[in-house]
């Protein structure tokens, strides 16, 4: 009897090969292949200082008066989910990445690509779920388009918003401003965004509704900078989580990042939910959290009024910037030992924004 083969035709691998010539599921992860994309094909292709900066949103100066511009686009399946929906996703996502340029966001505009077939009682619990985010955010959708695209062609709804904002005078918010000596601060419990996501795509059940953590963060902002308008940089941990704002900020200003992994706010849900899934909580995405970069000087007062804020209420010091590897980010961890968070490549769980 011949012993069996294996056909391995159809395999994939899920950690893909860094040169790749065609675009892989990882290239939308915020990971090292979502950088390379831009290094080596757009920021060549559209030049330009200010797209060079890399942040959240563009901060630009007009007839005299400082901006913040950002876009994105929102692919998330599934359309709803607990705590949220793609509608919710893209009001809050771009509200935020102003947010993280100082800015009160102001107007949206927002693009509907729509697959044939879809019903309209679903466009229209999208539509409404954008409109209850918009006003919540203080937020007006100001402008529009719509698209439908072959049955098949599509995924139901995907969604792109851009926004502008103004950014105060004395606002100035930047990796480039990060210093040895910064203090670390995190708004809350992170990666329940993702684990959300995944266990209404997977059916799974943990005991408890794992929610998304979805939500506005420019009043909390705004309240970080009541207290001081010289924090040095915020970031929302979206794709690719906390790791990844974090690496990002440390190759961007030249500086170490050195972690206390115990004073990371994990909740025990999300915990549990990676630990079963073999996902890393610092990986996975967030979508109403924020890591701030605070002068040593300010940071309780910053910490104080975060925490006393209703979306700053887990707020924790979790690290600070130091001299040490530059560019690279090390976390302290319970045993005693060190490690290196480093970029991820792809993503963990793709299609969560």
């Amino acid at each position: 009897m011949p012993e069996p083969t294996l056909d391995v035709t159809g395999w994939t691998c899920p950690a893909p090969l860094r040169e790749t010539p065609r675009i892989v599921m990882g290239h939308g992860g915020g990971g090292a292949l979502s950088a390379e994309l831009v290094q080596q094909i757009f920021a060549p292709a559209f030049g330009g200082d200010i797209l060079a900066q890399l942040g959240d949103s563009a901060a630009l100066t007009l007839g005299g008066v400082r901006l913040a511009f950002s876009t994105d686009s929102y692919v998330v399946r599934p359309l709803f989910f607990p705590g949220g929906s793609i509608g919710d996703l893209a009001v809050n996502g771009t509200v935020n990445d102003l947010a993280m340029s100082g800015a009160r966001a102001a107007y949206l505009s927002c693009g509907f690509i729509l697959e044939e077939g879809i019903e309209t009682s679903v466009l229209a619990r999208v539509a409404e779920a954008m409109g209850a985010a918009a006003r919540a955010a203080r937020v007006e959708v100001a402008t529009g388009d719509t698209k439908v695209v072959e049955a098949g062609h599509g995924d139901g709804i995907y969604l792109n918003t851009a926004g502008i904002g103004l950014i105060p005078a004395d606002v100035d918010l930047r990796p480039q401003r990060v210093v040895p000596g910064d203090v670390v601060i995190v708004s809350g419990d992170i990666g329940v965004h993702g684990v959300a996501i995944m266990s209404v795509r997977e059916g799974l059940e943990f005991g408890v509704e794992i929610e998304s953590d979805c939500a506005a963060l420019g009043g909390l902002v705004e309240t970080m900078l009541a207290v001081t308008p010289d924090l040095h940089a915020l970031r929302d941990p979206t794709r690719g989580g906390l790791a990844a704002a974090l690496n990002e900020i440390a190759a961007a200003s030249g500086t170490g990042i050195a972690l206390q992994e115990r004073a990371v706010p994990i909740p025990p849900t999300v915990s549990n939910a990676c630990a079963i899934l073999g996902l890393d909580p610092m990986y996975v995405a967030n979508e109403g959290k924020l890591v701030a970069f605070v002068p040593r000087a300010h940071a309780d007062a910053v910490l104080d009024a975060m925490q006393a804020h209703p979306l700053g209420a887990g707020a924790a010091v979790i690290g600070e910037v130091v001299e040490a590897h530059p560019g690279m980010v090390v976390a302290h961890t319970a045993l005693g030992g060190t490690r290196v968070v480093d970029l991820p490549v792809g993503e963990q769980l793709p299609r969560i924004c």
